[in-house]
């Protein structure tokens, strides 16, 4: 039972996400365009790279914007949380097309390193320094945007990579312009790659996490049920989830025992307390129930917690000592027998 009063205001609103990364959009397509052209006239692999990156920007803008459209629908039929997690497909297909771009990208600079083809080292320069002047305005613009989420960071992480593939591309032209060394583009290349697979792999990490529902960073699950024990009148939890529904919305849920006589709604909005200002989980789920040891909870997952005073006094059936695997955990006991495993009355 969540509370009714939740609290969304992230501080920047969808439209506001999307003004700002339509503005994005338009810069680098318009340069993107030219680049192409000076890419071909210059017989320069690092610009052309410039130019496929700053296409996948484009895209990753264009998937964030419908992405954030889609999330903004309310549930509906199956859908019970509406699309929020399309923001999340969003910013895994950012970092899939960046893995994928990077590894054309680096056969053809190895390519270019064993056969440097004559490269217009004058134009290169001039061209990735107006580059780096889009990029920083584009990366300005989706920097104002909410970077908490997961989607607008994606394309953010898309724009910032090409804005040190410009930076790498315009050391690359000058090297050229001064010394003739024609592999220095290839090698510029090589840098950006890298710098794409480092990215790459922080957006699906990060969005797998949420489609695995693992806890979000910074919250420690084990922890978090050693201080729910804490609340006056606990005396144990068990089946603790805590995942995020979609980037900054993170969600709990857990079976919590209270002792025989005390108001379980009560302690219920002291835990949903705690929740919002100690952890910002405004989205909770808590089924509170008298502790009745007779009564068993078949099905519970996960560990149990208890305070250590009723832990140590508690029957050996259901008290089964974990605490060597997790020993940190203060003042509480965790334990993976038959846990919660009393369901009593409200």
């Amino acid at each position: 039972m969540g509370d009714p009063h939740h609290d969304h205001d992230h501080g920047v609103s969808a439209e506001a996400d999307r003004r700002w990364l339509t503005v994005a959009l338009v810069l680098l397509g318009v340069f993107m365009a030219g680049e192409v052209v000076a890419g071909l006239i210059a017989h320069s692999l690092a610009l052309l790279s410039d130019a496929a990156h700053m296409l996948t920007d484009a895209g990753g803008i264009v998937l964030a914007l419908v992405a954030i459209r889609l999330a903004a629908r309310p549930p509906a039929g199956g859908f019970t949380f509406g699309l929020m997690r399309a923001e999340i497909l969003s910013a895994q297909a950012n970092g899939l097309t960046m893995l994928i771009l990077a590894v054309w990208l680096a056969i053809e600079a190895v390519r270019r390193l064993v056969h440097p083809p004559a490269v217009t080292g004058g134009l290169v320069l001039v061209t990735a320094l107006i580059g780096i002047v889009f990029n920083v305005t584009a990366s300005w613009a989706i920097g104002r945007a909410n970077r908490t989420s997961l989607n607008v960071e994606g394309a953010f992480q898309h724009v910032v990579n090409d804005l040190y593939a410009f930076v790498a591309t315009a050391i690359a032209g000058l090297i050229v312009l001064l010394t003739g060394f024609a592999r220095a583009d290839a090698i510029a290349t090589l840098i950006v790659v890298g710098l794409m697979v480092k990215a790459g792999l922080g957006l699906i990490r990060e969005s797998g996490k949420i489609f695995l529902e693992a806890a979000p960073s910074g919250i420690d699950p084990p922890a978090l049920g050693t201080r729910l024990t804490g609340v006056e009148g606990v005396e144990e939890v068990h089946d603790l989830h805590v995942w995020q529904i979609t980037s900054g919305r993170p969600a709990l849920s857990a079976h919590v025992l209270v002792a025989e006589g005390l108001d379980c709604h009560a302690i219920r909005g002291e835990i949903e307390r705690l929740l919002r200002a100690d952890y910002h989980i405004t989205h909770s789920t808590l089924q509170v129930d008298h502790a009745d040891v007779d009564v068993h909870c078949e099905d519970a997952h996960g560990a149990a917690y208890r305070p250590e005073a009723i832990a140590s006094s508690a029957p050996t059936r259901w008290r089964t000592d974990v605490r060597t695997a997790a020993p940190d955990l203060g003042d509480a006991e965790v334990s993976n027998a038959p846990r919660g495993t009393r369901r009593g009355r409200r």
